[in-house]
């Protein structure tokens, strides 16, 4: 497959950007052209940041499964689609053609339809990384339901909260998951959450880890068991459904500032065209290359860049189940050397954890076929940076500092891989058709270059987020209200004196730890639960693995005879209620909390003092009690 629309160079990237912006409608027909199309479009475009209202191909129909396998079936039938690494390495890989992956998807799309789903149904999946997951994924896109992929880590009530939003009446999942050392006991932790979820139809079980599982009649079903009827009817294919443009492709819920996570909804054809797009351009895809993603598929890394970006180019995309220090520091090292990887797409987070262990690990193996290196999730620092640059990439691998939410659906700033210049620790420049803006806290816009502000979009790319689940409202406040007309990221941004965007982190309540966002009020809430807590502030602060590390400060009115006791607890209790990946990394016992006289917490001096800043705390005249700052930073951990 040919890339008519892959920019070659830097004069190429500056006339195809300056074309993108002039014409953006023109600019886009032109790519989504080279899509398969049931129906072409009667409009390119509608939209408006009032409302919000955003649509992309009106009239056009199409389903993005022909697109990630059917259209490749005539010539690359037999070309790896996914290959998959279990997370025990003496485990047998598996690699699925294309030919094979279409068959799969197809045979599961019949098991969805023998069951009931409809097109519009909601569905949960909550499985470990196999390539079942990618084969469940595509059959609810096939017959035009709407997948909601939970994180393996998250906790029964999360999952509860989620399904109780979308009102998912199937689930499918697996007995347990591996992930490194620990065995995930994925059914159970379901089983947990159905209880508050009776309107659940279907729950199927693949079979992974056979740890021992309650199945209940008329409900739970194997998975091995409902492809064993498909197989008896002939494993028919599966026409795929006709979608319009616009109907949701997948919801995928992030934490926002308040408690409830919000679902983010992303459409059918907008989607499709720009992951393709920003795929074949940041990462330079050439045929044959072989594409590792480290995301697991429950975040969108993992949907864009393993599943849909990759699949719709005819990629090659490979799955890893494990973690990257198991069973030693070189395991992502060894998957690069075993598979021939050309192209390695992974988080800062992973890189600093894998600096700790030295350069030995990367030094015992052949990483002479990677050609770009990619980070993704977190602004990532310099010296890790120059690290993966030297010891990875050994100098001759273009760095990819990839920009983007769960909400853009791609990359939206990025250099694209050596066609524009790379800076360490910057994003550069925007992708084609993104028009990126900094305003200041009054929603001017702050011009030229050697500048800072708040980072906002002021027109819209054809995977932009359309509204969150039930809930059109929370999107417009959320994204849409704070600057008038622009999409608001919630991230600060510098733009130094060549023009080139770094992204300087969140400014509002929301933390990036391991490049997943987590709301502080959904941490406090959780802390809150235990039964010894009376009120709870969490802040971020800098951590030397994660980037940015979850601080507490817990006014407790229990028994503090054993602090360290009553913080395993708080922290038991949040891993219970939201997930491990939520803990706090440090909690402070105080007598108070620094705020206004209004009631509201000051996080800005929280955060000071958690990063060390003790006397650039500000002005805190204006606060109810100003002893409480002083008894906190006494006390600091």
């Amino acid at each position: 497959m040919s890339f008519p629309y892959q920019i070659k160079t830097l004069e190429q990237y500056r006339q195809v950007y300056q074309q993108s912006v002039s014409d953006p409608e023109g600019f886009w027909a032109e790519i989504a052209a080279q899509f398969t199309w049931k129906k072409p479009w009667d409009k390119v475009l509608e939209w408006n940041f009032k409302e919000p209202n955003v649509k992309w191909f009106i009239g056009g129909k199409l389903n993005i499964t022909e697109n990630c396998l059917d259209r490749h079936l005539a010539e690359n039938a037999n070309q790896p689609a996914i290959i998959w690494e279990s997370n025990d390495p003496s485990e047998h890989h598996r690699v699925l053609s294309y030919k094979q992956l279409h068959a799969k998807v197809c045979q599961f799309a019949w098991v969805l339809k023998n069951n009931g789903v409809k097109n519009g149904d909601r569905i949960c999946l909550y499985m470990g990384m196999i390539p079942e997951l990618a084969i469940a994924v595509l059959a609810c896109a096939r017959i035009g339901a709407v997948h909601s992929v939970i994180f393996g880590g998250f906790s029964a009530q999360s999952i509860a909260d989620r399904l109780q939003d979308a009102q998912a009446e199937y689930i499918i999942t697996c007995d347990g998951a591996f992930r490194g050392a620990k065995d995930i006991p994925l059914k159970s932790v379901i089983d947990d959450a159905l209880v508050t979820c009776p309107f659940v139809k279907r729950v199927i079980v693949y079979t992974r880890t056979r740890t021992p599982v309650s199945m209940i009649k008329g409900r739970d079903l194997w998975w091995e068991d409902e492809i064993n009827k498909v197989e008896t009817m002939g494993n028919p294919d599966f026409p795929a459904e006709m979608m319009d443009a616009e109907d949701p492709l997948f919801i995928l819920y992030t934490s926002g500032s308040t408690g409830k996570p919000k679902g983010v909804v992303h459409s059918s054809a907008g989607y499709m065209i720009y992951t393709n797009y920003s795929f074949v351009n940041v990462f330079q895809y050439q045929k044959g290359d072989v594409h590792f993603c480290t995301a697991d598929i429950g975040w969108i890394t993992g949907h864009s860049y393993i599943v849909y970006g990759p699949l719709s180019a005819g990629a090659t995309s490979l799955m890893f189940e494990g973690v990257p220090t198991f069973p030693d520091a070189g395991r992502f090292w060894n998957i690069v050397q075993k598979y021939k990887v050309n192209i390695l797409y992974t988080a800062p987070t992973a890189i600093r954890s894998l600096m700790v262990f030295g350069t030995e690990f990367p030094a015992n193996y052949d990483l002479s076929s990677l050609k770009v290196l990619g980070t993704v999730g977190e602004p990532i620092n310099e010296e890790a940076w120059h690290w993966y640059d030297e010891f990875i990439g050994h100098k001759k691998c273009p760095i990819v500092d990839t920009w983007w939410q769960t909400e853009t659906g791609g990359i939206l700033i990025s250099n694209l891989a050596g066609v524009t210049p790379a800076k360490p620790a910057h994003a550069t420049l925007p992708l084609p058709g993104v028009q990126p803006i900094l305003v200041d806290e009054n929603g001017k816009e702050v011009e030229g270059n050697g500048v800072s502000g708040n980072l906002c979009i002021r027109f819209p790319w054809p995977s932009i987020i359309r509204t969150t689940y039930g809930d059109h409202e929370r999107c417009r406040t959320t994204y849409f209200s704070t600057y008038e007309n622009l999409y608001f990221t919630g991230d600060g941004a510098l733009r130094d004196e060549e023009g080139f965007y770094r992204i300087t982190g969140r400014v509002d309540d929301v933390l990036n730890v391991s490049g997943h966002r987590i709301g502080t009020a959904e941490v406090e809430n959780a802390i809150n639960m235990h039964h010894g807590v009376v009120e709870s502030a969490v802040v971020g602060y800098p951590h030397e693995i994660k980037g940015q590390g979850i601080y507490a400060y817990v006014i407790y009115n229990g028994n503090l005879e054993d602090q360290d006791l009553a913080r395993k607890d708080i922290t038991a209790t949040v891993s219970r209620i939201i997930g491990p990946i939520a803990k706090p990394d440090k909690i402070q016992f105080v007598g108070g909390l620094p705020k206004t006289r209004s009631g509201k917490i000051m996080r800005r001096i929280l955060r000071k003092i958690a990063e060390g800043e003790l006397q650039s705390l500000g002005d805190t005249t204006t606060l109810l009690d100003p002893a409480v700052v002083e008894e906190i930073k006494t006390s600091r951990l």
